[in-house]
């Protein structure tokens, strides 16, 4: 087939498209949906930039439709063509509408009563938000550059033209070319045993939404957890990561016995270089993972659980759109503590909810009280603003207050209900509320009320009904903090020899902001605390010494922001900068020289903290 010219092809609209069903997509998703996805790409480091084509089958549910609306973000649109119910392509005359700062552009095709599928030939931009391009320097191993995606909330827009709303779900297959040498991975079935031969295929079978699409492409090895699960990581990283990841395979036994069976064929997990901008990524089959989860202990492995628990909340019953985000991760962190408490017993499970429980309070209090509800209401705004504790943990206790009125004996096969019928499909708070009030609340009258309900749901802030979590070793933290705060400045604390991490962190968390610096550094001389290797641990304390203004530990600081992207680290350490006048030429040096490592996801939340530009 010719190629023709991009002003033939495609015209771009004056006015600006309204969103569809979706508040952040474009999509007529109502009336035409998405089936199944067939991509073509190759991979081009020298011009960051995925191009190819994206095949798309298409469902009529509206007889009357005539055009079919995509999502897109910075896209090159070369061709267009429509294909018909005999397999005919035929080019087509597409439009691209008007840039929306946060939903990008609408793609609008013209589409007859007798085509069934629509393929568009396009090239990604080098900004797209939802790739990062690291060139060799930026990964463990120095010589190789690597690729990945995240896609989550709205990024699968900035590399594959697509009804970008988590309502639609599609299976989808992959044909992705690399240079040779660099192993590609995605969200779909992968063969442990690819030669990295620089041509793959891929294929996921399942039902899934856009904001799962997922690919990663560089120097990986695989390391084998069990018989469903392994690892890919750097060369360098690969042992340390199967080490502390290898109870990955129990977690997933542990699951199935509580919520019913693992849905997905494998599940394997890919270490990301430190740019990697979240904790981890639910990409169905493929868990995409900070390397600052590896600690050497297995002290941080709840992160594991929490994206495995996705298999269930989240990738197999969705939230029908961004606005019910916390059926995806409030239900998570629920299973998570569950997983975590039969993998590493109750007082494990005890100590994190109740560290989770204090970062909700302290998020609230900087927050507008209608973002504290756990339905939301974010029209006009990017999703990402809904990405906080109020839907992890507010939705968490909210299940919880379920767990302890009704007792686990129903709740449990409640939970197991919910989520058996509800599987590959998205719902919205309404629909839970409904299976709540038939299921669970019918059954057993007089054990949770309407009110209860809405000030959850509907309501800022903990609800009186939010029975706290409580943790026996937690308790005894604070007292040995109290009687090391009234000792001398060398002694030290009592029983912190069989401290975990968890404990180490409610010690500094708890530390008042008037404790003499001179202590502060006593306390680190005595437990290096400014050079562990346990990030969350130096995390709470990079946030102490930056308020204390202690410059012996800004040099630690500046390594650290330097060496790691995660936004739930980076982001906290230059707000706390920026908040003392002082340290601004220190927040903006380092930031300028880490920027070029951090991910644009990571970059557009720093940007106007630290004020770039001004």
């Amino acid at each position: 087939m010719t190629r023709i010219l991009v002003s033939l092809a495609l015209l771009m609209t004056a006015a600006h498209a309204h969103a569809g069903p979706d508040p952040h997509s474009y999509s007529n998703h109502d009336q035409l949906r998405v089936r199944h996805l067939q991509l073509d790409l190759s991979v081009d480091f020298a011009a960051r930039e995925l191009h190819g084509f994206a095949d798309l089958s298409v469902e009529r549910l509206d007889p009357a439709a005539r055009e079919l609306r995509l999502d897109t973000r910075n896209l090159r649109i070369e061709r267009v063509l429509n294909v018909d119910a005999t397999g005919a392509y035929r080019e087509v005359r597409a439009s691209l509408g008007a840039v929306d700062p946060i939903l990008g552009s609408a793609l609008r095709i013209p589409f007859g009563v007798d085509d069934r599928r629509v393929r568009i030939y396009y090239r990604s931009a080098p900004e797209a938000s939802g790739l990062q391009w690291l060139e060799p320097r930026l990964t463990a191993g120095k010589k190789h550059p690597f690729l990945f995606s995240q896609s989550q909330a709205i990024h699968a827009r900035s590399w594959v033209p697509i009804q970008d709303a988590p309502a639609v779900r599609f299976s989808y297959a992959a044909h992705v070319r690399t240079p040779e040498g660099l192993l590609a991975r995605m969200s779909a079935v992968n063969q442990p045993d690819d030669a990295a031969d620089g041509d793959y295929r891929f294929d996921m079978p399942q039902p899934i939404p856009a904001y799962l699409l997922a690919i990663a492409v560089g120097e990986l090895e695989f390391a084998p957890l069990g018989e469903r699960s392994g690892v890919y990581a750097e060369p360098s990283m690969l042992a340390a990561a199967a080490r502390e990841f290898a109870d990955t395979e129990r977690m997933i036994e542990i699951t199935e016995a509580l919520y019913g069976p693992y849905r997905w064929g494998r599940y394997d997990l890919l270490v990301l270089p430190p740019s990697f901008p979240f904790g981890g990524m639910e990409n169905p089959r493929l868990t995409f993972l900070t390397p600052t989860v590896i600690a050497g202990d297995r002290s941080l492995v709840s992160l594991i659980a929490h994206e495995l628990a996705h298999s269930w909340s989240g990738n197999l019953v969705t939230n029908i759109d961004w606005n019910h985000f916390w059926l995806n991760e409030g239900f998570t962190t629920y299973v998570e503590n569950r997983i975590v408490e039969a993998t590493f017993g109750a007082d494990r499970a005890a100590m994190e909810r109740v560290l989770s429980e204090a970062d909700l309070d302290e998020e609230l209090a900087g927050l507008a009280s209608a973002d504290q509800h756990l339905r939301l209401d974010l029209r006009g705004r990017d999703p990402d603003e809904g990405m906080n504790e109020v839907a992890y943990t507010k939705g968490m206790r909210f299940l919880r207050l379920l767990e302890l009125r009704f007792g686990r004996e129903a709740f449990d096969p409640f939970l197991r209900a919910w989520f058996d019928e509800h599987a590959f499909k998205s719902a919205s708070t309404d629909d839970f509320l409904a299976f709540l009030r038939s299921r669970l609340m019918a059954a057993h009258p007089g054990k949770l009320s309407e009110a209860e309900i809405a000030a959850f749901v509907d309501a800022p802030g903990v609800p009186a009904a939010a029975q706290a979590s409580e943790s026996q070793r937690l308790a005894a933290v604070d007292s040995a903090r109290i009687q090391w705060l009234r000792g001398a400045e060398d002694v030290a604390v009592a029983g912190t020899a069989e401290w975990t991490p968890q404990e180490w962190i409610r010690f500094i968390e708890g530390l008042p902001a008037d404790v003499p610096l001179s202590r502060l550094r006593a306390l680190d001389a005595r437990y290096a605390l400014k050079s562990t290797g346990n990030s969350e641990v130096a995390f709470a304390w990079y946030r102490l010494a930056i308020q204390r203004s202690d410059d012996e530990v800004f040099p630690a600081i500046e390594a650290f922001l330097t060496r790691i992207g995660r936004r739930k680290f980076v982001l906290p350490l230059y707000q706390a900068l920026m908040a003392n006048p002082a340290h601004h030429d220190f927040a903006r040096r380092v930031y300028a020289a880490a920027r070029p490592g951090y991910h644009p996801i990571t970059q557009a939340s720093i940007d106007p903290v630290v004020r770039v530009g001004t």
